[in-house]
């Protein structure tokens, strides 16, 4: 087995995650997942979580005051990071409503917005057109519907960094979340393509058994919460967690040449980083 021939020169993006739970009919938990456009620069063909890139400036300025239960110096002692700890969050929220059409925010009566009637339907498509085409931020939203953003309903889940020797690295915060009563998902059909609502120890089999295509660090989360029964069980579990290690996966061939990763605690994993990769 050889481990990751060459140290990569790419600086690390950082980037936040969401993880959207509801209960099924039947009360069974369901979590949603997004198929990335095969054209996708980053996991492209895999399910994955909504998410993207933070801008570490968003937690600065008016953004701060329209977040919900949060300021950057607590948001950033959560993640262990000495300022803009509140983009991740933010980040998370813009993400899943630009990919997935959920917006996690309160209205003036401190309700979830809701966006399942025709005419808040078709107002917050033309919001969300207009910003992933960069003509509004989440800020102008905001503002205009008299909104703030839900930030404390999204609890901190893990930690994950890209291997070393990719061309494209990223420093993910994950989240989960409750998805929203009155509002359903809807692709934007540029970075996904599909999406299922789906139990996680269900992903998982039809990972192992029928070649469902699941991103690395998605699969290993959904892992970590595959045994809960329903939403209200995993929030319960994620909220008493108190250790967020930061997980930097090692990519190795094995002899027949298959590639294969191995975590912090595995046998043969060796730590190596340029030290000026970090905050």
């Amino acid at each position: 087995m050889s481990a990751e021939p060459s140290m990569s020169t790419a600086k690390l993006q950082y980037a936040a995650t969401l993880m959207l739970f509801r209960d099924n009919p039947d009360g069974e938990l369901e979590v949603l997942l997004l198929e990335r456009s095969g054209k996708s620069e980053s996991f492209g063909g895999a399910f994955v979580f909504p998410g993207g890139k933070v801008d570490l400036h968003d937690a600065h300025g008016d953004f701060e005051a329209l977040c919900a239960g949060f300021d950057d110096h607590r948001a950033s002692a959560i993640l262990g990071v000495p300022r803009y700890g509140l983009a991740y969050w933010m980040a998370a929220i813009r993400e899943s409503f630009e990919e997935a059409g959920i917006l996690l925010a309160y209205d003036r009566h401190g309700d979830i917005v809701r966006l399942h009637e025709p005419e808040a339907q078709a107002r917050f498509a033309d919001y969300r057109a207009a910003l992933n085409r960069g003509e509004l931020n989440l800020l102008d939203i905001c503002r205009r519907e008299h909104l703030r953003l839900a930030t404390d309903q999204l609890l901190y889940y893990s930690h994950w960094v890209t291997p070393v020797a990719l061309p494209r690295r990223f420093d993910t915060r994950f989240f989960v979340c409750r998805a929203p009563e009155h509002q359903d998902p809807v692709i934007d059909n540029r970075e996904a393509v599909s999406q299922i609502w789906i139990n996680p120890a269900e992903a998982l089999r039809r990972a192992r058994e029928e070649g469902f295509a699941i991103f690395f660090p998605t699969l290993r989360n959904l892992e970590g919460i595959a045994h809960c029964r329903d939403t209200a069980e995993l929030l319960t579990r994620v909220a008493a967690k108190t250790e967020f290690p930061r997980i930097l996966p090692m990519r190795v061939d094995s002899e027949d040449g298959a590639p294969g990763v191995l975590l912090p605690g595995d046998p043969g994993y060796v730590h190596h980083e340029p030290a000026d990769t970090h905050y």
